[in-house]
């Protein structure tokens, strides 16, 4: 497996946190470090794009989005989280390469860290997770062929 993991550095410390969980968990799943490529991306709403290009290159089995939105006081939290989830959903219908949703979307930075490898978890660890199994899933599908889905 090969991963691509666009990381959005707004939040740098969240988004390390992130990352850090993640490549951990990916080792413990048996994708070691040299087979992870990090893309420092300058925030979430980038991610799409990001995902986009690295995606068609076919160097890669997947790709994670990790980073973090916080609210703030005005509309500009929900257009750049919408955005962001529709937007990596997008490249993973349209390129057939797994996007991991690994971008928090939280009201306050304290719960950001809390999910950054603080008293909530990891979200890296599943955006991992998910990269992985969607990997698994998408390998096997093809070895199916043509018109076995639904087949037991």
């Amino acid at each position: 497996m090969r991963i691509a993991a666009v990381v959005a550095g707004f939040h740098r410390e969240i988004a390390e946190g992130l990352l850090d969980g993640a490549v951990i968990r990916l080792a413990e799943s048996g994708v070691t470090a040299d087979r992870v490529d990090v893309h420092w991306i300058p925030g979430a709403f980038e991610a799409p794009s990001a995902a986009q290009a690295l995606a068609v290159t076919g160097r890669y089995d997947a790709v994670m989005a990790l980073g973090a939105v916080i609210r703030g006081e005005t509309a500009h939290f929900e257009y750049v989280c919408d955005a962001t989830a529709h937007g990596l959903m997008r490249v993973s219908l349209d390129t057939g390469v797994p996007c991991a949703f690994g971008i928090l979307t939280c009201d306050t930075m304290a719960q950001a860290k809390a999910r950054a490898g603080g008293d909530k978890g990891n979200k890296g660890d599943e955006a991992a997770d998910a990269a992985v199994a969607m990997i698994n899933l998408l390998a096997s599908a093809r070895a199916s062929g043509p018109g076995a889905a639904g087949r037991s």
